[in-house]
């Protein structure tokens, strides 16, 4: 319980700091997002500054931060220039987005650590060869060549899954989609595993196993893969997070009306505070995510714990 209190406390400053930095660049930008608001139509000088004192866009940078953390802490993630919520904007698009991580994470999870045992297991035979020769590959092409490619042979040639939309739920819909965006993942998570693992097996304390007669699935599952799995578990929490940042190009492939597309809308709009609700919302995914990952390692090594 204090090794958690502990990590809960370190992150705030993280997020105070962060979601600060964000702010400002956000909104430190040159230009009045009002005036962007209102196009080549002429606009009322006394209407301009009701709008400003509203989003205390007159205020100091730090003042308006205030405003918006106070606001944060409340529940609230402001209000487009146009009077609309955040929160309620960002509602139905973050749920897709959340669905498509998490398809695309277990996907690295299951099949990322399977490969990664596999190849580990049979270092330098056939197996251990086409692992790596794949995930080179994976990592060798761009996101966007890969997504289209699946999304022509897999989807419309062959039809196995729904090449565009949501309409089918989760995870039909998800499927194609969470398997290309974790692709990229599931090759560093392959090549983390099979490194991790064959350096165990070279330890002391797995020859010491062996040579008190333990049996080679009990030494594998119980001592070699759980120390192991350490540097695997750093890298699956901290990628949620990237997952949520960095659908943009999939959900643009596939369709899907993710935070991806409200973003990227949101930044030709210049809609700066649907811009840092989004990014706040990931800052706190990222956070969280460490906290598990922490937490994860008292569990994997209770030496961590303690110290």
């Amino acid at each position: 319980m204090r090794y958690a209190v502990q990590r809960l406390i370190q992150a705030i400053p993280v997020f105070v700091i962060t979601t600060f930095l964000i702010y400002t660049m956000v909104f430190a930008l040159p230009g009045d997002p009002i005036l962007a608001l209102a196009g080549d139509k002429p606009v009322p000088e006394q209407v301009l500054n009701v709008m400003r004192e509203h989003y205390h866009l007159n205020d100091p940078l730090l003042v308006q931060y205030g405003y918006y953390m106070l606001g944060v802490f409340q529940g609230n993630l402001g209000e487009t220039f146009t009077g609309q919520s955040v929160s309620e904007l960002l509602g139905d698009r973050w749920a897709v987005t959340a669905q498509l991580a998490v398809t695309a994470w277990i996907f690295e999870l299951v099949v990322g650590i399977g490969l990664g045992i596999v190849a580990g297991l049979r270092r330098g035979g056939i197996a251990d060869t086409a692992v790596l020769a794949g995930t080179t590959f994976i990592i060798a092409v761009p996101v966007f060549v890969f997504g289209y490619t699946a999304q022509i042979l897999l989807g419309l040639n062959l039809g196995l899954f729904p090449t565009a939309g949501t309409d089918e739920g989760w995870p039909g819909s998800y499927l194609l989609p969470g398997m290309v965006l974790g692709s990229f993942g599931l090759a560093y998570v392959a090549r983390l595993t099979r490194t991790s693992l064959v350096e165990n097996l070279r330890a002391d304390y797995v020859r010491t196993a062996t040579a008190k007669g333990l049996r080679r699935h009990r030494i594998v599952g119980l001592h070699a893969l759980r120390n192991s799995l350490i540097p695997v578990v750093t890298y699956l929490g901290i990628d949620f997070g990237n997952l949520m940042a960095g659908a943009v190009v999939t959900e643009g492939i596939f369709n899907l009306p993710g935070i991806g597309q409200q973003v990227f809308q949101s930044i030709q709009l210049q809609e700066g505070p649907v811009v840092v609700g989004v990014v706040t919302l990931l800052v706190m995914i990222f956070i969280v995510a460490n906290l598990v990952v922490d937490l994860l390692y008292g569990v994997l090594d209770p030496r961590i714990r303690r110290a």
